[in-house]
């Protein structure tokens, strides 16, 4: 069992506080709101408000979990961004299991060709697992 002193040190930074706002339609998906906050929970204007979009997809594999950056100012515009980041990001989800297709019909191995201890083309076959 590791000792206490081998624990990581974990501490929030009270100079990148946030206030977190959940808002959704209960249908369609969620939007979270990022507010900056100073130490003492007050709004810190030096610093953008941040929105994020969320929602499912139900896919033939089962349902397919998409959240995305917004780049908004405000609710409305949000609002308005996100049916944009939902395409954007269900792209990106096509894109990235492509290409894990990809990589994963790449590591196919090819049997060796002739070269065998009886001469070429004798013993055939001998597939190698990477």
């Amino acid at each position: 069992m590791a000792a206490q002193n081998d624990l990581p040190e974990i501490k929030l930074d009270a100079a990148g506080l946030y206030r977190e706002e959940v808002f959704t339609d209960r249908r369609a998906g969620t939007i979270r709101k990022l507010t900056p906050v100073t130490v003492d929970g007050a709004v810190d204007s030096s610093r953008p408000m941040l929105f994020s979009g969320q929602t499912q997809l139900l896919t033939p594999a089962g349902v397919l979990p998409l959240v995305f950056e917004i780049e908004a100012h405000t609710l409305k515009e949000a609002l308005d961004k996100f049916p944009e980041g939902v395409k954007g990001a269900l792209e990106q989800a096509i894109d990235e299991a492509r290409e894990m297709r990809r990589e994963q019909a790449s590591r196919i191995v090819v049997p060796e060709v002739g070269g065998g201890a009886l001469g070429p083309g004798a013993g055939g076959g001998k597939i190698k697992f990477p």
